[in-house]
């Protein structure tokens, strides 16, 4: 399967915000969902950190990652914003057939399959 989830943490839900619709207007997600809430416990700069922040879960392809990386990096407050994807292994055929069709990529089903 070519479809993957990218999660994405951000600080605010204003980045959140812009962010998402970024990914969507630009058809690098078909979707993507703001989590708040989310407590992050990390070492930066040689001090254990910790602070409140958002999760981004973009739905997408593999095609697209590369382009939503950039976008992320280019609309993210942090310095090493967190771009990470995974794989979807199983999911409703219906639906991995929209993400297909809603991002740039777009290995779109005719439904003739």
């Amino acid at each position: 399967m070519d479809e993957i989830v990218v999660m994405v943490t951000v600080c605010s839900e204003d980045e959140a915000t812009k962010i998402s619709k970024v990914l969507v207007e630009k058809k690098l997600a078909a979707c993507v969902n703001i989590i708040p809430g989310v407590r992050s416990i990390f070492q930066w700069d040689g001090k254990i950190t910790e602070e409140q922040e958002f999760l981004l879960l973009a739905k997408t392809v593999k095609e697209a990652f590369d382009q939503l990386d950039w976008a992320v990096k280019a609309n993210h407050s942090y310095r090493v914003p967190e771009v990470i994807a995974l794989p979807i292994q199983h999911g409703s055929k219906e639906y991995l057939s929209w993400i297909r069709e809603m991002t740039k990529s777009g290995k779109a089903t005719t439904g003739s399959e």
